[in-house]
């Protein structure tokens, strides 16, 4: 939908047209510049805006299509600028992306946007409170909106910072979700990276074009400044990254010792148990032998014929005392006992 329009005459706000038919006829009257503000548009509201101002079919395709990467094109006398903003909600901890049409021209400046951010009711409103900066056209407005864009980036810069500070934490507590919120976390700051990244591509091709197309000095000074800023936005955003894959491998480390301390206390506890086991075994062993003696003797035959024996009694003694000493000897030589 149409939210804001107006036409600008020698850097001041004229009257508000009501629709895009009148802006289009007070532009034509008073021969200033117009600066038509869009909000997820329908189709038919691009296409009039596009047979006014004579748009590149190509460039209207990817403004109703949406899912532009950051780029910067010229057609002709146009320019057709894409940018993607973002902001950090507190709530849910995320990096919310948005897309960002700019047209200008000669004499018009027309945004799309499909989310919430930018701000761009701030951008014209510092805008109209500097008209010597509006004199200079089109281009201040989009150098404008590039910086607010930019300004934008800080607050998520600082979120996604806080973030990682927080995974540094749980990191050392034993977290078992510090994974996944690394993972997450690392997919927002790719995404920040998209953003930003073809952002610098894009301010370099505006100040490629200082020269060709005669821009003000006031303006290549913001430009460069904006440009400033956007460098340290984007490394910050590598730092983020290159902190993250850090995290990451730490956390595989720590999980791998956790592993190596779990299995060294059960083995440990398996050779604890075999030392049991053995002294279970060697006693029963020992006392296996004359067991076995006494059951011989026990079954009372009679035909056996140690049964009737003066000596068989002590005999069966001294045979049961001899095997279970000389078990005994065997088994702590070898350390069972």
């Amino acid at each position: 939908m149409l939210v804001n329009n107006a036409v600008y005459v020698d850097g001041l706000r004229g009257p508000d047209p009501d629709s895009l038919d009148a802006t289009y006829e007070l532009l034509r009257e008073t021969g200033g510049m117009a600066w038509i503000g869009l909000y997820r548009p329908d189709p038919e509201e691009i296409r009039s805006v596009a047979r006014e101002f004579g748009l590149h079919e190509l460039a209207v395709e990817d403004a109703i299509a949406a899912h532009q990467r950051p780029k910067l094109e010229r057609y002709g006398t146009t320019l057709f600028t894409v940018l993607r903003p973002a902001r950090y909600i507190d709530s849910t901890e995320q990096v919310e992306f948005g897309e960002l049409h700019v047209f200008t021209g000669a004499d018009f400046v027309v945004t799309i946007r499909q989310a919430e951010t930018p701000d761009l009711g701030q951008v014209r409103a510092r805008l109209e409170h500097a008209p010597e900066l509006l004199r200079l056209g089109p281009e201040a407005v989009l150098y404008a909106i590039v910086d607010q864009v930019v300004d934008e980036y800080a607050p998520v810069v600082a979120g996604l910072e806080n973030d990682i500070d927080e995974i540094e934490d749980q990191l050392f507590k034993g977290d078992p979700q510090v994974s996944r919120r690394i993972y997450e976390l690392s997919r927002e700051v790719i995404g920040f990276q998209r953003a930003t990244h073809p952002l610098l591509e894009v301010l370099s091709s505006l100040e490629d074009g200082f020269d060709k197309y005669d821009v003000e000095l006031e303006l290549r000074r913001r430009l460069r400044d904006v440009n400033d800023h956007a460098i340290r936005i984007v490394d910050r955003a590598d730092a983020f990254r290159s902190l993250l894959q850090n995290a990451l491998t730490v956390q595989t480390t720590l999980i791998g010792q956790q592993q190596n301390e779990e299995m060294r206390t059960l083995t440990e506890a398996s050779l604890a148990q075999n030392e049991e086991v053995k002294k279970i075994s060697a006693w029963a062993a020992i006392l296996f032998a004359p067991t076995l003696v006494g059951t011989v003797y026990g079954m009372n035959f009679d035909r056996m014929p140690e049964l009737h024996w003066y000596y068989g009694y002590p005999a069966a003694l001294t045979l049961m005392l001899a095997t279970s000493t000389m078990l005994y000897g065997i088994f702590k030589r070898r350390r069972w006992l």
